[in-house]
């Protein structure tokens, strides 16, 4: 059978729902709820004869159902909490230098603060979603929030939340480890790591003592250990909880950590879309005009394949780079001892304090954007077009490629 996404939002199938007086016990329209009112947003004020009242979009109604409802009918502080904040974000908004006074006695407010009011009360609910989404995919226990109190951007249109790598046609990102270690006590002296002619990556407390440059390598499915054993840590996923946060300073999305991260501690994996190194060139150029940078090269043995996060990805598609980060590329292999494949983890540098924001040197993964140097010799339609850098670090290179 055939089947195709709705492409009609929850609240649209509501509005269908009871305008044809519909029920669906899927999307929360029973008999019971058929004809419920519950307010979603505030939309507008004004008062009149001396009373206040309050412009409702109700839940699951179309906008052509909104009533004028007077203040001692609304039972929703939160919701003229949010009101109130944001008709006073908007007048204290700077014009031409100048802050514009608030004032909380108005009769009417103006076509333009009302709009805004709505729009920001649609983000917040498309941002909600989005969380919630974001925790229902996610494989780990750490929690994913969502945070926008620069501008009205909402969620990306076009990203897909994954877990692990999502290999393009033809590329096998699992390639049949048939054998584990026989450890009752990882670390031993026949431990996956030491097979693989490398020592154990992680000490007793679980934190990272290798170097950059040197692999790490896991036990696997096959092995006997249990899961608390101490060479199992980027397989079990991001243990903090992170914030997805607008950026003020024009680089878009950014994560900032919720905990306190200590040095040498795994953060998260770069996952996404694993694609040869001549479909990552293609798409390179279209993305160096958009001015993004998503594609990581898999260069740890070769050059063969490049992971793109653009559409396919994780909370690491939305760290941004610095020219002083505070996490560290390491290659990881696991399930797969293709030298080819390896799986990408970054790691903190030093103590990472809550709210601060998680970055990585974007240079530093061997990404396929060319220096100026490296790109002399190519003819103009093979030059990159070079990403100038925001990151603001003392050291900031100036660029991004």
């Amino acid at each position: 059978a055939w089947y195709v996404p709705c492409l009609a939002s929850h609240e649209t199938l509501q509005e269908l729902c009871r305008k044809e007086n519909l029920r669906c016990k899927s999307i929360g329209i029973t008999n019971r709820s058929l004809k419920s009112y519950e307010v979603e947003y505030l939309c507008d004020y004004k008062v009149e004869e001396g009373k206040a009242y309050y412009l409702v979009k109700w839940k699951g109604w179309p906008e052509s159902s909104n009533t004028w409802e007077p203040r001692k009918h609304l039972n929703c502080p939160l919701l003229l909490q949010n009101f109130l904040r944001d008709k006073n974000e908007y007048l204290s908004r700077g014009r031409e230098g100048k802050a514009l006074k608030v004032r909380n006695h108005v009769k009417a407010l103006k076509p333009a603060i009302a709009d805004y009011i709505v729009k920001k009360a649609k983000q917040r609910i498309a941002l909600q979603r989005w969380k919630e989404e974001l925790n229902r995919k996610k494989n780990h226990k750490a929690m994913i929030l969502v945070e926008n109190t620069v501008d009205l951007e909402g969620p990306p249109l076009d990203f897909y939340y994954i877990n692990e790598y999502k290999p393009a046609p033809g590329i096998n990102v699992l390639n049949g480890i048939t054998t584990g270690c026989e450890c009752a006590d990882c670390p031993a002296e026949k431990c996956c790591p030491k097979e693989a002619g490398f020592i154990l990556a992680y000490n007793k407390h679980k934190k990272l003592k290798i170097q950059p440059g040197l692999p790490i390598y896991e036990c696997n499915s096959y092995c006997r250990c249990g899961p608390d054993c101490p060479n199992r840590i980027v397989q079990k996923g991001t243990p903090y909880s992170l914030c997805i946060f607008r950026t003020n300073n024009g680089r878009g999305w950014g994560v900032k950590t919720l905990q306190t991260i200590k040095t040498n501690s795994f953060v998260m994996e770069y996952v996404g879309e694993v694609i040869t190194s001549e479909e990552a060139e293609r798409r390179g150029q279209l993305y160096d005009n958009q001015g993004n940078t998503y594609l990581f090269d898999l260069d740890y043995d070769s050059d063969e394949f490049t992971v793109d996060a653009a559409r396919y990805g994780n909370v690491s598609h939305f760290v941004n780079h610095s020219c002083d980060p505070n996490l560290q590329v390491f290659n990881v292999f696991i399930d797969n001892l293709d030298l080819r494949l390896p799986r990408i983890a970054l790691f903190s540098t030093r103590t990472i304090k809550a709210g601060e924001e998680l970055t990585f040197d974007y240079q530093m993964k061997g990404s396929i954007d060319l220096t100026s140097d490296s790109a002399d010799g190519l003819s103009p339609s093979k030059k990159r077009i070079r990403t100038v850098c925001k990151c603001g670090a003392v050291c900031c290179r100036g660029y991004l490629n």
